[in-house]
């Protein structure tokens, strides 16, 4: 539904996502299955042809699409598919065998780990584990005292007599709770809400508007629900009726997956293997990324900054360089301002030199003004209007010229543009921000025959696709720093949250954003630390920077400056030692990332990942673990203070103060400026370097392992040279560390209250390194 906000005189955008049509008064409209009969059986499940409601009769499929994962398919052609499917496929099923059975009664698909139970007269279909537990049942749907309808169960909606939208219904018991749907700033919990799968321009990130949607959620009852289709799918998740989840799909058929867990990280991995596994990012971009800000620029500018980053010893990687690295008003046609920049190869090599990656901006629409446009207009490269003319549409909200959109459905197109792109990669252009891509009107019309409806949500994978290719050929990675995006888009590494306010809420929200998306199957996320709109004020700075340092990547942007030396002198030493910190416990973030591409699980953890039997896991959305080890509590108040709670299960340890706490309690704790509130779970093994400039792309060298509280322990630390088991056995007044692996351990310390007394590494004793405070002390 359109973005509608209160008292605001309402504003339309050229993107925006149609109304579904709604039936007169007394209309009913909804046609749902009423019985089946068995057409056929095979190793795979079973079909059936559906009798509706209206005498109609449909086809169900349901079967087996991978161990633990049922498919269901409702449609009149058995053949038929998503519309969006012409761009390209969403879901990539497997041929899994099912174990199926038959009597006059039931039958039953068993998929392993979730079991099809079909009862065909009524229809009924439920869903339940291995063990016969319940998972989720539909709901045959409910109506109120007047008859009409509160919920829409298994079956397709008409008005006028027109197919407008499939739907299916699932009974919501009264205490669970459902997380996912993409990058949604709305609290955690989804219960309540209303989502809408359609990419919006947000303008910020407090509101249920967002950049990045996708079709999938997750059950505290240990399953997931994943739909195939790139329309604007709608999630009513108990807001009409709080006794059901229903979904609205306005497509040529519904067609989804139900995922097994019991666990989240298992449901993650099924929906990876349908969908596509993580890419895993070079290791310089989990460095810093310091941007230019959203304002002109100048090669003499981007060099004079690269040279006070290293004089004042910040980490950073990654040089961002905004829109003004091309010629204003003729955006983005992908060509250098060359009265700003004269000589970008000669800057591009100087900054090589010094250790920065450069990332340039760009979007996938063209100004008119841009000399470009002509020839690419008429060479058909971008969408267009039913009439047959250009789609020339106001992409920038009247701030900016209107821009025609390239059209990624035609192959001429694809050619032209990555024909701009492939030049300023081999000229030394490391990565590109690939900003926009949400401006596909529903009125436009592709090469291919899409309507800009069928187009809107998947134009932000063909755009991400075809710039992740061309860097691929070229540099030898698919990294792209990504704003929209859609399911399978965790094959783009990485995506960030868009313009956010830069304000307290707007920390706490773009928080809430990246929890959501983590679960939704996307793990390197980031976020614009400092927050994009505005200039924070110091203390926002330092706290936001905080975050950043302790996200899966981290990026300063804003629409002002995000320097560390234009905010007055203590805000910059704190900001720089957030950052240092990061580059302190690189080699565990990196370990942790890559084990986040190998299992779809999130790098930045919503507890619920990990304690998913812990109730208030499901409802905590301001504080995460990092990896599986860190307990991470962003400040989101001026005042330093907020409640912080320690997940059930396992002991944490303050790590500015040493004290240990057990989980499953909250604490209220207020926290200075110059640290943030940091727990590291008690028995964890962690590996730290030396924090340096930049990441260097190679193995870490002289690791220190920190064992956190002395004691028995066990973790796997991966590098880009292999894998490396490390075990510590408590002996007595003894520490007896192993490692099986290449990872290079100069030191072992120990932190916490119980060190031994002697301490050998491999066999060989050795002095134990004083443990390195991670927090400065500023007393």
């Amino acid at each position: 539904m359109p973005y509608r906000p209160p008292l605001v005189p309402y504003e339309t955008f050229v993107a925006d996502p149609p109304d579904l049509p709604v039936p007169a008064p007394g209309e009913d409209g909804a046609t749902v299955v009423g019985r089946a009969e068995v057409v056929t059986t095979d190793p795979h499940g079973v079909t059936f042809k559906a009798a509706m409601s209206d005498g109609a009769t449909m086809v169900v499929r349901v079967e087996a699409a991978g161990d633990g994962v049922i498919r269901v398919r409702l449609a009149e052609d058995p053949q038929a598919r998503s519309r969006s499917a012409r761009a390209l496929p969403l879901v990539h099923p497997g041929s899994h065998p099912a174990v199926v059975t038959v009597d006059d009664v039931y039958v039953h698909v068993d998929a392993g780990a979730v079991v099809a139970q079909i009862r065909l007269d009524p229809w009924h279909l439920r869903f339940v584990g291995p063990d016969g537990r319940l998972l989720l049942a539909q709901d045959p749907g409910t109506r109120d005292i007047s008859g009409r309808r509160r919920s829409l169960p298994f079956g397709r909606s008409t008005v006028d007599g027109v197919g407008v939208a499939w739907h299916e219904s699932f009974v919501a018991p009264g205490d669970e709770r459902f997380v996912g749907f993409g990058e949604k700033f709305t609290p955690l919990d989804k219960r309540g809400q209303r989502a809408l799968m359609w990419n919006f321009d947000a303008f910020g990130g407090e509101s249920d508007r967002s950049h990045k949607t996708v079709p999938f959620y997750l059950s505290d009852r240990g399953y997931g629900v994943l739909v195939d289709s790139g329309l604007p799918v709608q999630f009513d998740v108990c807001q009409s009726t709080h006794s059901s989840v229903q979904i609205l799909v306005p497509d040529d058929l519904i067609d989804y997956y139900v995922l097994a867990g019991p666990t989240p990280t298992e449901v993650l991995d099924r929906f990876d293997r349908l969908t596509s596994r993580p890419y895993l990012p070079p290791k310089w971009a989990f460095g810093a990324w310091v941007s230019s800000g959203f304002f002109p620029d100048s090669q003499e500018r981007v060099l004079e900054r690269a040279r006070q980053i290293r004089e004042r010893g910040i980490p950073c990687d990654v040089l961002h360089l905004d829109c003004y690295w091309q010629v204003a008003g003729c955006w983005s046609d992908l060509r250098w301002d060359a009265t700003a920049f004269p000589d970008p190869a000669s800057m591009l090599r100087t900054l090589a030199d010094q250790g920065f990656r450069v990332c340039l901006w760009m979007n996938p629409y063209l100004m008119t003004d841009s000399p470009l446009y002509a020839a690419a207009a008429e060479a058909g490269h971008f969408l267009r209007r039913p009439d047959g003319t250009t789609y020339v549409a106001d992409v920038w909200h009247g701030s900016h010229p209107p821009s025609a959109i390239v059209d990624f459905t035609n192959p001429a197109a694809v050619e032209w543009f990555t024909g701009l792109l492939r030049p300023l990669l081999e000229q030394g252009v490391a990565v590109f921000k690939t900003d926009f891509a949400e401006g596909v009107p529903a009125d436009a019309v592709a090469h291919n025959g899409m309507t800009g409806v069928e187009l809107h949500n998947v134009y932000a994978l063909l755009f991400n696709d075809v710039v992740a290719g061309v860097t691929q050929e070229v540099a030898g990675h698919r990294t792209v720093w990504a704003r929209s995006s859609y399911l399978g888009g965790q094959r783009h590494s990485a995506q960030w949250s868009g313009d956010v306010n830069a304000t307290w809420p707007g920390l706490a929200s773009t928080l809430r954003g990246g929890l959501s998306h983590g679960l939704s199957g996307v793990p390197f996320w980031s976020h614009d630390t400092g927050g994009f709109n505005g200039t924070p004020a110091p203390d926002l700075y330092v706290r936001w920077t905080q975050f950043g340092a302790l996200s899966p990547l981290v990026r300063l942007h804003g629409t002002t400056s995000r320097l560390p030396w234009d905010f007055p002198a203590e805000t910059e030493r704190d900001a720089v030692a957030a950052l240092r910190l990061r580059y302190r416990l690189m080699p565990y973030l990196w370990s942790a990332a890559v084990s986040s591409a190998r299992t779809g699980a999130p790098m930045m953890r919503a507890l619920l990942v990990d304690t998913p039997d812990d109730p208030t896991a499901w409802t905590t959305d301001l504080q995460y673990r990092l990896g599986t080890d860190l307990l991470v509590a962003p400040v989101a108040d001026p005042s330093g203070r907020r409640d912080v709670y320690l997940p059930a299960g396992d002991d944490w340890v303050d790590v500015a103060t040493g004290e240990r706490h057990p989980g499953g309690r909250h604490l209220r704790v207020t926290t200075p400026l110059d640290r943030l509130p940091l727990y590291v779970r008690h028995g964890a093994l962690v590996p730290v370097v030396a924090p340096g400039d930049t990441v260097g792309d190679g193995p870490f060298r002289d690791v220190t392992l920190v064992s956190w509280g002395g004691v028995d322990a066990q973790t796997v630390v991966h590098d880009v040279d292999g894998d490396t088991v490390v075990r510590a056995v408590r002996d007595g007044d003894a520490l007896r560390v192993e490692t099986d692996g290449p990872l290079r351990v100069a030191h072992v310390s120990v932190a916490g209250a119980d060190a031994p007394a002697r301490l050998l590494l491999n066999g060989e004793p050795m002095t134990p390194a004083p443990f390195e405070r991670w927090f400065p002390d500023r007393a």
